[in-house]
């Protein structure tokens, strides 16, 4: 079953490619709206203040950076290196866009700083993924030459 999971995608059928790769994306998706929660209801945290309040905090981007992090791993060994990318990197920065596209800033000049963040993020999380997935696909070589070996002697 092991050899199953850690198999190219491109030696498996066309329907479980598709079905591996929809349930990436939907991880991807998911993680990021269980570590990154939505709150519409974001107040000042004092009459004053411009400061929000917010349910994100730091060991939920941790947990999403580590589970996004797993899962270029996981798509880096299996398949060709851009689908780690628009399986793993994309859904979140859809969703980064939409949150703060959504969400009213506060009412002073940084309410137009929001396309320079989630530009800062995605870049990241872009290039984070494609380390991961590209030193993934490394092994994946070392993997694939040690079946040959084995098949060999055997």
């Amino acid at each position: 079953m092991t050899e199953k999971l850690l198999r190219p995608l491109r030696t498996r059928p066309w329907p479980e490619r598709w079905l591996t790769r929809v349930l990436g994306a939907a991880l991807s998706a998911a993680a990021y709206l269980l570590c990154l929660p939505w709150d519409l209801r974001n107040r000042p945290e004092t009459a004053d203040s411009p400061v929000e309040t917010t349910p994100v905090t730091g060991l939920g981007v941790v947990f999403l950076v580590l589970i996004l992090l797993l899962l270029a791993a996981y798509f880096g060994h299996r398949d060709a290196l851009a689908w780690p990318l628009l399986l793993v990197a994309v859904p979140p920065a859809t969703l980064l866009y939409v949150s703060l596209r959504t969400h009213p800033g506060p009412p002073d000049g940084f309410a137009n700083a929001w396309p320079l963040t989630w530009a800062f993020f995605t870049l990241l999380g872009a290039a984070g993924v494609l380390v991961v997935a590209a030193v993934a696909r490394q092994f994946r070589a070392d993997l694939v030459d040690e079946e040959l070996i084995l098949a060999h002697h055997m």
